[in-house]
């Protein structure tokens, strides 16, 4: 299974609807919580571009966010990449 990272914030919707559904697909995550995490925001930013949480990887491929990651999936392309 492909390493999967997502970086979120608690108290974020988007957040929980993106670790939905990668628990119903059953794949294991790494959550990076951003929360009062100037460096770990940062961090995220440099990587994917963007400053919305969640910012989605799999394989080290950033996928996007919640909305892109659900899109990947009603496509058929999730399930490949995990």
């Amino acid at each position: 299974m492909a390493n999967i990272e997502i970086y979120t914030k608690a108290t974020c919707p988007f957040c929980h609807r993106a670790k939905a559904l990668l628990n119903s697909k059953g794949a294991a995550f790494n959550e990076i919580a951003i929360d009062g995490d100037n460096v770990k925001r940062e961090e995220m930013i440099a990587r994917s571009g963007r400053t919305t949480v969640p910012q989605i990887f799999i394989g080290g491929q950033h996928v996007g966010g919640c909305d892109d990651l659900h899109v990947l999936d009603a496509r058929g392309g999730l399930v490949s990449l995990l």
